[in-house]
C-alpha cells in the first residue's frame, strides 16, 4: 500500500511534501503542472500506533554535522565520499510496490560504486526493526511503510532519524548545477517534515480516491458518478444485481478514512482540512463539513450498500473480491494496481475517480487528494551514512525513477522523472488523467504523519462506525477528543499549516 497508516498494505497516510517549514511550498496544490509535463513525455496525456521506542534519546532528528562523510574521495559524482568496497544495509517494505525496484537500484549502486547491499524485503517493519533501533544498530536506509510501520513522528521524537537536508541540498545526479530539492515536485516533501525538518523522503507520487472496473461499468451501463446521490444510486443498482456497492479493507480502517476525509475536505474546502491538521477545537464537533461527511459514509452502512463481509477482510482480501466483480467501488491509493496485478483480470480496465460531491461542496468534483507516499528514512545511527545518503540521492535520478516506474507501475516525486516510452497500465494512466483534470485543485492531510496516535484513534472510531457499533455523532465526539488530546502536547505547536 502506498503512503502511510495502512496504505500499501496500507501504507500510512502514506500518505508528504516542501522544503521549508509549515508547507511554504503550498501543500494545498502539489505541483500538478510538473506531473502533467512528465505525463506528456510518457505519451499518457495530450498536451494502530506503536508504543514508544525504549531507546534513550534527546528527541528530534539526528544532527547531520559532518560525521556522515565517508572515507572515499569526494567528487561531483560522489559528493558524500562513499568508500568503494563498503556495504549497505537496505530494508524495503514489500507491499503494493514489491521490492524488485530496490534490488535493481542496489545492483546499479554496486556496479557504479562497488558497494554491496544486504537486502531485506518485508512487511514486518516494526517487528524486525524496532529491536535494532533500540539496540543502536539500525539499517542504513529504510522504506518505513505499511501497517507495521514504525511511526515517523515516534522515531523523530526519539532522535532516531537523520535530518535529510544534506541530501536535498546535494548536487542532483542529472543536473549537478542544481540541488536535489530543486528537481522535486513542489509540495511533495512536506509530509516527511517534523518541526520544520525533512526527516523522511516520501518517494512515490500518489493519489487517493475511489476505483472501479471500466469493463463492469460498460457492461452495466453505469456512468462514473460525480455527486454523492449518483454514487448511492449506482451502489443501489449494484445491490439489486447481487453486487456490493462499496468495498473497503475492513481490517485496516485507514482505507475508509480516505473516503471520510476526502468528503470532509471537498465539502468544507481547504479550511476544513486545515482545521483538522491544525488541531482546531471545532475540527470535528461543530464542523458542518465533518458532520456531512461522516453521515454520508454511514448512509452506505445503514442502507446495506457495503460489499458483504468487507468489514472483516484484509486489504488484499477485499481488493481481490472487488477484482472478482463482487463490488462496484473500492477506496484506495494509486498503489492498488500494482498490488493487485496477479488478481486483476486482463480485461478488468481498472479506473480511478475522485470522491463524488456532497451537496454544497466547496471544492469541485475534479479535486483529489494527491501527494507523496512511501516514506524512506535514514537512521541517525546508520553504520554507512555516506552510502545511505548517496543511495537516496540516486533515488532522485531519472535513471532510478524510471526503474521504479517500470517495476512498480507508479510515478515518483521527481519532476520529469520517467524516460519517454515507459507506458503505464490502465489504472495508473487514469490517475495521471485525473491529476491533469484536477489541476491545482489538490489537497493533502498532514495529521497522519504529524500525529500518529491521533490518526490511530480516528481509524479505530471509523472501524466501530462501519460495524454499526457507534453512530456518526459518537464518531465525531471520538475524533474531536483525539484532536483535543493531541493539542495539549506542547510539541504540537511546532506544526502548523497557514
Amino acid at each position: 500500500m502506498g503512503s502511510t497508516s495502512a496504505a500499501n498494505e496500507g501504507t500510512t497516510s502514506a500518505e508528504s511534501h516542501g522544503t521549508t517549514s509549515a508547507g511554504s511550498h503550498g501543500t494545498d496544490g502539489v505541483g500538478r503542472r510538473d506531473l502533467i509535463r512528465r505525463s506528456v513525455a510518457l505519451g499518457l496525456v495530450s498536451v494502530p500506533a506503536m508504543g514508544l521506542l525504549s531507546a534513550c534519546a534527546s528527541g528530534g532528528g539526528g544532527d547531520d554535522s559532518g560525521d556522515g562523510q565517508g572515507k572515499g574521495k569526494t567528487s561531483k559524482a560522489n559528493p558524500f565520499g562513499v568508500e568503494k568496497g563498503g556495504k549497505l544495509d537496505v530494508v524495503i517494505f514489500k507491499g503494493g510496490y514489491g521490492d524488485d525496484y530496490a534490488k535493481a537500484w542496489e545492483a546499479s549502486f554496486q556496479k557504479d560504486l562497488g558497494v554491496t547491499s544486504t537486502h531485506t524485503g518485508t512487511q514486518e517493519i516494526t517487528g524486525k526493526l524496532q529491536p535494532r533501533f533500540n539496540a543502536g544498530n539500525p539499517p542504513d536506509i529504510v522504506d518505513d511503510s505499511g501497517a507495521q510501520q514504525i511511526k515517523v513522528d515516534v522515531l523523530y521524537k526519539n532522535g532516531q532519524l537523520l535530518d535529510l537536508a544534506s541530501v536535498l541540498d546535494a548536487p542532483s545526479v542529472d543536473d549537478p548545477g542544481k540541488k536535489v530539492r530543486e528537481l522535486i515536485i513542489p509540495g511533495t516533501l512536506d509530509a516527511g517534515m517534523q518541526e520544520g525538518k525533512i526527516v523522511a523522503l516520501n518517494y512515490i507520487y500518489t493519489v487517493w480516491g475511489l476505483w472501479y472496473s471500466g469493463k463492469l461499468f460498460k457492461e452495466k451501463g453505469w456512468a462514473e458518478p460525480k455527486t454523492w446521490d449518483d454514487f448511492l444510486a449506482v451502489c443501489q443498482e449494484a445491490k439489486k444485481q447481487g453486487i456490493g456497492g462499496l468495498a473497503h479493507q475492513g481490517k485496516f480502517p485507514y482505507y475508509i478514512n480516505v473516503a471520510i476525509m476526502d468528503l470532509i475536505a471537498k465539502k468544507g474546502g481547504l479550511d476544513a482540512m486545515k482545521a483538522i491538521d491544525n488541531l482546531d477545537p471545532r475540527a470535528f464537533v461543530g464542523s458542518d463539513a465533518a458532520q456531512a461527511g461522516i453521515e454520508a459514509i454511514y448512509e452506505i452502512v445503514e442502507k446495506g450498500l457495503l460489499m458483504p463481509g468487507t468489514n472483516g477482510l484484509t486489504h488484499t482480501e477485499s481488493q481481490t473480491r472487488w477484482n472478482q466483480y463482487k463490488a462496484a467501488f473500492i477506496t484506495c491509493g494509486s498503489w492498488l494496481e500494482n498490488e493487485q496485478l496477479k488478481q486483476t483480470p486482463a480485461d478488468f480496465d481498472m479506473k480511478f475517480m475522485p470522491m463524488p460531491l456532497l451537496s454544497g461542496s466547496k471544492l469541485p468534483y475534479e479535486a483529489i487528494r494527491a501527494g507523496s507516499g512511501e516514506p524512506f528514512v535514514i537512521p541517525a545511527k546508520a553504520g554507512n551514512l555516506a552510502g545511505a545518503k548517496e543511495f537516496m540521492r540516486r533515488m532522485l535520478s531519472k535513471e532510478w525513477a524510471t526503474t521504479f516506474a517500470k517495476e512498480a507501475n507508479s510515478l515518483t516525486i521527481l519532476k520529469d522523472g520517467v524516460d519517454p516510452g515507459v507506458k503505464l497500465r490502465p489504472g495508473t494512466q487514469s490517475t495521471v488523467e485525473a491529476s491533469k483534470a484536477a489541476g491545482d485543485n489538490t489537497f493533502r492531510y498532514l495529521y497522519p504523519e504529524w500525529y500518529s496516535e491521533m490518526d490511530a484513534t480516528i481509524q479505530n472510531a471509523s472501524n466501530e462506525l462501519m460495524a454499526k457499533r457507534i453512530q456518526p455523532k459518537e464518531w465525531l465526539k471520538r475524533a474531536q477528543a483525539a484532536v483535543d488530546k493531541q493539542a495539549k502536547d506542547p510539541a504540537a505547536k511546532k506544526n502548523h499549516r497557514d
